[in-house]
């Protein structure tokens, strides 16, 4: 196999890595003449190409980049019966200069491991990851709309595949990256239900991955909340049901007496987000400060019966900013004038700016697909 060094800076520090050369089989038409990309909705449609590749025997195989399509699967495959998957979400932009950038790919490359560490799967090397994600998106670059907040979503997954029936890891795995253009994610202001029955993560257990069962595992709880009008819920420890962790499957921000004060990552109950880090450094940067800390919903009460409590907003890659207009606890509705709101749409346009090429890339979290 062919390999050369590919050179790219993140946060200040130079990063090498070995540029594969990988199997690129294109497609004989693009569905792209079919698509308009304005204002095209999440995850509805997928561009040409994905990348593929198989751990098998203690070794990462048969790594290629092939026109997008089904995959064929045995029912008895591991993941489907015993969970083992894990996926990242990345967003690549057209930077003014028309060139395509990634925002903050290393970040979701070393988090997406710790996610398979976790789940007792192999790690991913450096090349495949970072490597085929620029080839595939080089390759598919005219996917990446052009009009202001559209972007081309990165799902990397990686999967258990050995076929037989046993509790025990899996000595096979996949390894995919798929493609999604993406229209403005607009997010009306959300009504938040306190969650006190359902437990999203506790202690030890996986909620710092991002594993599939993270995400089935909240359904019943959202779907109960969306009944009784919520768009999602905020979710809390298992024990006592008051220390707060995320929203739905956002990071959550609480602005209380013009301090910004998020939960910490130190239990590992929560995701170690790269747009909530991103947040962090924004609000630091505007000189406001930022408290990272168990959060009790008792306090959160008391600073809105007292005034001080003055926006809450969830962060993500899909949405960036998601403001929350009313958090409901026992009955007790907090409300807010989202349109009042100073300081989350101040942080969402500074992300933004970075993103499109507007501001200056204080931290280098754009990579440059050459």
């Amino acid at each position: 196999m062919l390999v050369f060094f590919c050179f790219f800076a993140v946060q200040n520090y130079l990063f090498m890595i070995e540029s594969m050369d990988i199997l690129i089989t294109k497609t004989e038409r693009s569905k792209l003449q079919d698509i308009n990309l304005e204002n095209i909705p999440f995850g509805r449609y997928f561009t040409d190409h994905m990348l593929e590749a198989d751990f098998e025997k203690g070794e990462w195989k048969n790594v290629e980049i092939k026109p997008y399509q089904p995959l064929l699967m045995d029912p008895s495959m591991a993941a489907l019966h015993y969970g083992q998957a894990i996926f990242e979400g990345i967003k690549a932009y057209r930077g003014k200069d028309g060139k395509a950038y990634i925002f903050r790919p290393y970040d979701n490359f070393r988090r997406f491991n710790a996610s398979a560490h976790r789940m007792n799967m192999p790690v991913v090397p450096e090349e495949i990851f970072m490597d085929g994600m620029r080839q595939l998106i080089k390759l598919d670059s005219n996917w990446i709309p052009s009009q202001k907040d559209h972007s081309l979503y990165i799902r990397p997954v990686m999967f258990s595949t050995d076929h037989m029936l046993g509790v025990r890891p899996s000595e096979s795995y996949k390894f995919l990256i798929i493609l999604s253009p993406t229209g403005p994610y607009f997010v009306k202001p959300m009504r938040i239900a306190v969650e006190e029955v359902y437990t999203r993560a506790a202690k030890g257990g996986v909620g710092y991955a991002k594993n599939a069962g993270n995400y089935g595992g909240s359904m019943l709880a959202t779907t109960i909340a969306n009944k009784k009008g919520f768009d999602q819920v905020l979710w809390t420890d298992a024990e006592e049901h008051k220390w707060l962790q995320e929203v739905g499957m956002m990071n959550v921000f609480f602005i209380i007496d013009g301090v910004a004060v998020t939960p910490s990552l130190e239990e590992g109950t929560i995701l170690e987000g790269v747009t909530r880090d991103s947040v962090i450094r924004g609000l630091q940067d505007m000189g406001i400060k930022v408290e990272e800390r168990k959060i009790n919903i008792d306090e959160i009460v008391a600073a809105y019966q007292s005034g001080k409590l003055t926006e809450i907003f969830g962060t993500g890659t899909a949405a960036v900013i998601a403001p929350v207009q009313e958090l409901n606890y026992q009955g007790i509705a907090m409300t807010f004038q989202t349109a009042d709101y100073k300081i989350a749409p101040s942080i969402r346009k500074w992300l933004n700016d970075i993103r499109e090429g507007n501001i200056a890339d204080p931290y280098q979290w754009m990579y440059k697909v050459n």
